[in-house]
């Protein structure tokens, strides 16, 4: 970055200082790398800003070649999200909170899928042929775990294999909120997820006779994510192949959001 002018993707120093512990450092042996690791995770961010492809990168920017074979490499070894539930911690502790949550919100979203293939159905509600995203975010929105199906999966279908992890991980979890579309059998299922500790999960309607747009309790918590990641251009519509390309994504969106919320 010294040799060009920065893009407003770049990671500023105080970013990369926090996020720099965290990314792969270069083997050793061989000869030296050619770009920095700060490079390259610039032009990461810069591809999945802008929501171009790959080989549109500029050409300031490190070969797109070498930009998606580290993306994809550190995605193969769960790089991006061991880093993206790290700074999740330290976001979580600067905010004075305990670094696993007691309570989250469910929900999913679709969108749209390219030509490029994969896997994809339609979803009747919302009439489109794509992918459905399930998120489980804290109160502060911030994503806890994530999971990218084809859009006819069912939400409650979707939300058991999603939350099926809860078993073993966040143990101080205590009550999920979540929209109607996870009535049902659903909140008897995840209360037999655990022998102690159990999870609860409380259904949080609208208001009785509600028409037209009304902020409702808990659930604008995970959609106002939903629109910090639909910032990312990547992220507007669905262009993978594999829908774990596009968890990496969004754990790559989320780091970028946390980061800059921790440099300040």
């Amino acid at each position: 970055m010294e040799d060009r002018r920065a893009y407003d993707t770049d990671l500023t120093d105080a970013e990369w200082n926090r996020l720099e512990p965290l990314v792969p450092a270069p083997k050793p042996g061989g000869r030296p790398p050619k770009h920095t690791r700060r490079e390259i995770v610039n032009g990461i961010c810069y591809a999945i800003r802008s929501g171009g492809a790959w080989k549109l990168l500029p050409h300031d920017l490190p070969p797109w070649r070498t930009v998606y074979h580290y993306f994809w490499s550190w995605r193969r070894q769960g790089i991006w999200e061991h880093i993206h539930d790290t700074v999740r911690e330290w976001v979580r502790q600067a905010a004075g909170r305990e670094n696993q949550p007691s309570g989250a919100v469910l929900d999913s979203q679709s969108v749209r899928t390219s030509e490029q293939g994969g896997a994809r159905g339609y979803d009747g509600a919302k009439r489109l042929c794509g992918r459905k995203r399930h998120l489980l975010v804290d109160t502060l929105g911030l994503v806890l775990l994530v999971m990218v199906t084809a859009a006819h999966v069912q939400d409650r279908d979707g939300a058991r294999t999603l939350l099926s992890i809860l078993a073993t991980q966040f143990r101080r979890l205590r009550v999920i909120w979540a929209d109607g579309a996870y009535a049902g059998t659903l909140p008897t299922w995840i209360l037999g997820l655990r022998k102690w500790g159990k999870v609860r999960l409380e259904i949080v309607r609208k208001a009785k006779g509600q028409r037209g747009f009304a902020v409702v309790p808990w659930r604008w918590i995970v959609e106002r994510t939903f629109a910090w990641l639909g910032r990312y251009r990547r992220l507007k519509s669905d262009y993978e192949r594999l829908p774990e390309t596009t968890e990496a994504i969004i754990h790559i969106a989320m780091i970028r959001l946390m980061v800059r919320r921790l440099a300040g």
